[in-house]
């Protein structure tokens, strides 16, 4: 896939399982955000098929089915909590008791008259996740929603994440920071728009020869990096080779 002229992806390949959390993992810039909107269907893709619960990314099918959270918290900050989730509750044609389902379920009732430029970094993407949840998705992408937190705060998220696909809906969540790869039941490993790896953290850790997440990415890393120089010096000396016969045959 491209963005203009730059090559963002080449090559993809990846199937979710239901049910679980996948995260997806990579350093900043790598394509997780680019990824994430081609799964949900608010980015035009170039070539090849994406298809979500059978459909393709974004079709009309999708929209109570596919929810999706941004890195930034989506909500309008001179708005309580609970009027934020009811604003979209309206807008979905929803039962207003799905407001007080949602909100409860992100831990949010004692906050829920608060004002959103009052709430705290977390409180933010827990209302921006109750909005996700509205309807009952079968699957809710969020894109790195514990960026800048604290580590009760991640940890906090992490729980709510765990509860969520214990009740039978699949998550997709990015991040770059690896100690969160352990809370994971799947992980997508990716660097400059390639997936490298596809796994779990156990696998991970065995297939890396690591004690921890961080040390075996940086493992995979590494060794992408010399496959990587690997084939290109392949395909140089090829040429190289070639150059010399287009040579004598012109002679």
């Amino acid at each position: 896939m491209k963005r203009g002229k730059v090559q963002v992806f080449d090559e993809l390949d990846l199937d979710l399982h239901p049910g679980r959390i996948t995260g997806l993992m990579g350093p900043s810039g790598c394509g997780k955000s680019t990824l994430i909107r081609c799964i949900v269907g608010i980015q035009r893709v170039q070539s090849g098929l994406v298809l979500v619960l059978g459909h393709p990314a974004g079709s009309p099918k999708l929209r109570r089915r596919v929810t999706y959270s941004s890195q930034q918290a989506s909500v309008y900050t001179d708005l309580s909590v609970a009027e934020n989730v009811s604003y979209f509750t309206r807008l979905y044609g929803l039962p207003r008791s799905e407001a007080d389902r949602v909100i409860a379920a992100v831990g949010l009732a004692d906050q829920r008259t608060q004002r959103a430029d009052d709430l705290s970094g977390g409180q933010l993407t827990r209302t921006s996740l109750a909005i996700a949840l509205l309807g009952k998705p079968e699957v809710v992408v969020l894109d790195e929603p514990t960026v800048g937190l604290d580590p009760v705060l991640r940890a906090e998220l992490w729980t709510i994440f765990r509860e969520l696909a214990d009740s039978g809906i699949t998550l997709l969540v990015s991040s770059h920071v690896m100690d969160e790869a352990n809370r994971c039941d799947d992980l997508i490993l990716m660097r400059q728009g390639r997936i490298i790896a596809h796994t779990t953290p156990a696998h991970l850790l065995t297939e890396s020869g690591k004690p921890d997440p961080d040390e075996a990415f940086l493992e995979l890393i590494r060794r992408d990096v010399a496959r990587t120089a690997r084939h290109s010096m392949a395909g140089t000396v090829a040429r190289t080779d070639v150059a010399p016969r287009h040579a004598e045959e012109e002679r």
